[in-house]
């Protein structure tokens, strides 16, 4: 039997996101009554053109950023490649690349790809990060080299909710002559970004980690930066990303930017405190549990705690029992047995790494949530370390 939305404690929203209902609503009309191409000529299709303007501009609004810098993609995944190929492409003679050891599969797979392409030998720099899954930015610093193409860095950790120094970075490798990537899927919305006031040349974010359609995503790029499309085709996006564009999605994630500026206030108070009370409540009453990552330098949503002894495939299936969703986590890596990169990069104990989970909240979470998984989880943990031979109670 399919488990309805109202029983399900949802607190994977760094997996993705519920569509907000007034996105549903913007979307809508796009979806039944103007289903007209934007690029044709006539008024049917125009006013759907009219539409994509209109978003484009929500979204720069909330990314402080200007409309024509504003590209429509697929996803982040997407978003992610175009910025980082097309910075390769733009710099045909230097093939080193600059990234961290905990960056998500899309930026992490595309540079392994990239260091094992025989026909172009490109070498990358992984940075490593500090226990609390922090940068140390004289490192960073020591990385560039004149044969850097670009530096592709996330602005906050999928995983552990850690805020990276990007503006800083940024201002860095624009010294060195040097363009910089971000992979911002998780921070937009959450905290203030104003690009107009930063060096940062690209940024990738997705619509369904916001409120917003799967699907959809977006890639800034700075005017005048250097720029070969990822998919070419037609003259879209000013040809700038060949194919006909998501229109219905695309104003569902320009309504979401708008109501994102809205609540960003209420993420980073009430969802915060949120956050932290499922956080001190746990680490409180649950022993040998830990928090991964840097105490406050992080995503007001996100919570990424380690119970020992235990697998965390075991803890979320007893969890699922209770229609309490999490994870263990990346969504993109969650399938795998192998404990997680970013957690191993942090040095994080293997009694701990194979049993941590991410909570990561939304404005749609309640207190009465969280104290239903304060009720919960314990027992569970409890249960079972009671059927581990490694529990020090056994």
């Amino acid at each position: 039997m399919a488990v309805l939305p109202e029983q399900v404690i949802y607190m994977d929203n760094n997996a993705t996101t519920r569509i907000a209902p007034e996105v549903v609503d913007a979307m809508m009309p796009y979806l039944t009554q103007f289903y007209g191409n934007p690029s044709s000529m006539y008024t049917f299709g125009g006013q759907v053109g009219q539409a994509l303007n209109k978003a484009r501009q929500e979204i720069a609004d909330l990314l402080g950023a200007e409309p024509g810098e504003i590209v429509f993609t697929s996803c982040g995944t997407e978003s992610d490649s175009t910025a980082i190929l097309s910075a390769l492409q733009t710099n045909p003679g230097k093939n080193h690349l600059v990234t961290t050891k905990v960056e998500h599969p899309a930026v992490k797979n595309l540079c392994d790809n990239l260091e094992s392409f025989t026909g172009r030998k490109h070498h990358v720099t992984r940075l490593p990060v500090a226990a609390d899954g922090t940068l140390d930015l004289q490192r960073f610093k020591e990385s560039l080299t004149d044969d850097t193409a670009i530096v592709s860095v996330m602005w906050a950790n999928n995983e552990t909710g850690v805020l990276f120094p990007v503006e800083e970075m940024a201002e860095i490798a624009r010294e060195r002559g040097i363009l910089f990537h971000t992979d911002a899927v998780q921070a937009v919305g959450k905290i203030p970004i104003k690009l107009k006031e930063t060096a940062i040349d690209f940024l990738s974010l997705s619509g369904h980690k916001l409120h917003a359609p799967k699907g959809v995503g977006v890639l800034y790029v700075r005017k005048g930066t250097p720029y070969i499309p990822f998919m070419n085709g037609g003259h879209q996006e000013h040809g700038r990303r060949g194919g006909t564009e998501n229109v219905a999605s695309i104003v569902g994630l320009g309504r979401a930017c708008a109501l994102a500026a809205e609540k960003m206030a209420e993420e980073n108070t009430r969802v915060r405190a949120l956050r932290d009370k499922l956080e001190q409540g746990l680490l409180g009453t649950i022993p040998k549990s830990l928090l991964n990552g840097h105490s406050s330098q992080r995503l007001p949503n996100t919570a990424n705690i380690s119970f020992e002894y235990v697998e965390g495939e075991a803890i979320l299936l007893h969890m699922n029992q209770h229609n309490i969703c999490a994870s263990s986590g990346s969504a993109c890596t969650s399938g795998s047995l192998e404990p997680s990169h970013v957690l191993r990069a942090m040095g994080v104990p293997f009694t701990a790494a194979h049993g941590s989970i991410r909570f990561s909240l939304s404005i749609y979470n309640t207190e009465q949530e969280v104290d239903f998984v304060l009720a919960t989880l314990p027992g569970i943990i409890a249960k079972l370390r009671a059927l581990s031979p490694f529990w020090e109670g056994n």
